[in-house]
């Protein structure tokens, strides 16, 4: 029998909102939609200094979902790390991700974790607390296919990649291409809008940078445009209204997304349901997935005469670009929620 009652979980970062907590806020209002009884439980996290990780996970294990006020909850799905932790019967794992900087990020400028022994003890911890956690799962997806390597690669278990559409799916729509590059994401090192502030450097003068978003990197920015000489053409718009960013989408030439080994990257799919090609970088991760070099985007190396040339491209020919736009519409129109919902609920 279906379950009827559903909680999905959520670890947030107090006045913090990016695309996980869009991603998930979403998925609770499709299985509302689907008819499932669904509630959303948010417990706060902190990852700083390292001591609270642990604390943290520790306070999602000592959850216990099975009922609430005497009324049984038939499933719970939770979502990134440490919400797996939660205790449940029938749990099952839609994996945004992990805490990166324990994983892959390690070693990296986009962690704080170093081959110190207290760092590579921690980690070790965090990787077997994992794999146990995530064995519990009656049934484990993750947002993309990268981030389910990952979790073959550090924890040994099978995960199926599940795709879902963002949020403004049904909102987004094309229009004529300005003399803009479009930039959406969170202000924070390892989305790495510094590339496409230093490419724009290196691009065509008549060309300019709108920044939607903000971070802890902000300031940062700020002062590399200035540095860069392209204070004048870069706009830092901060938060933007729905309505404004469908229009962001609509009017730029082109969006640039390079992240470093981004989980999945829903502003690859929001660009392309735009019609708008999507340069990103050969290390970008999961866009990866859905740009092809020449056919739905641009893949380049991360390094600001890469981006600045691929700039160059998308304004030079404005053909190719629109073509590339639509390719990237076709790969994304497929993308819905139904699927999604069928998996995780385990309907037939």
């Amino acid at each position: 029998m279906p379950p009827r009652t559903v909680v999905v979980c959520e670890a947030q970062v107090p006045f913090v909102r990016g695309g996980a907590e869009h991603h998930v806020r979403e998925l609770v209002r499709q299985l509302q939609l689907a008819g499932f009884d669904t509630e959303l439980v948010s417990v706060p996290f902190k990852w700083y200094p390292k001591a609270e990780i642990a604390a943290h996970a520790a306070a999602w294990r000592l959850l216990d979902l099975s009922e609430s006020n005497g009324r049984s909850i038939d499933l719970v799905i939770a979502t990134k790390f440490p919400t797996y932790f939660v205790r449940h019967p029938h749990k099952v794992v839609w994996l945004i991700h992990q805490y990166r900087a324990a994983y892959e990020l390690a070693g990296t400028p986009y962690s704080d974790f170093v081959h110190a022994e207290e760092d590579v003890a921690l980690r070790a911890d965090l990787v077997a607390l994992d794999t146990a956690m995530l064995g519990e799962c009656l049934r484990r997806f993750a947002n993309s296919a990268n981030t389910a390597r990952r979790v073959a690669r550090y924890n040994g278990l099978e995960v199926g990649a599940l795709y879902h559409p963002p949020r403004l799916a049904g909102a987004l729509t094309s229009g004529p291409a300005g003399s803009y590059l479009l930039s959406v994401g969170r202000l924070e090192t390892v989305k790495r809008v510094d590339l496409a502030i230093r490419g724009l450097a290196c691009a065509p003068p008549g060309l300019s940078l709108r920044i939607a978003g903000t971070g802890t990197q902000r300031p940062a920015l700020e002062r590399l445009a200035a540095e860069a000489g392209v204070a004048d053409r870069v706009h830092f718009l901060g938060d933007v209204s729905d309505d404004e960013l469908v229009s962001l989408y609509a009017g730029a030439l082109g969006v640039i997304f390079p992240p470093y080994d981004e989980d999945y990257g829903y502003v690859t799919i929001e660009a392309f349901l735009a019609r708008k090609p999507v340069v990103t970088a050969a290390d970008s991760g999961g866009p990866l997935e859905f740009v092809r070099h020449g056919e739905t985007g641009l893949v380049i190396e991360p390094v600001p005469e890469a981006a600045g040339d691929a700039f160059a491209q998308l304004d030079r020919d404005r053909r190719r670009a629109a073509a590339m736009g639509d390719a990237g519409y076709e790969r994304a129109r497929g993308i819905t929620w139904a699927g999604v919902v069928d998996a995780l609920t385990g309907a037939p």
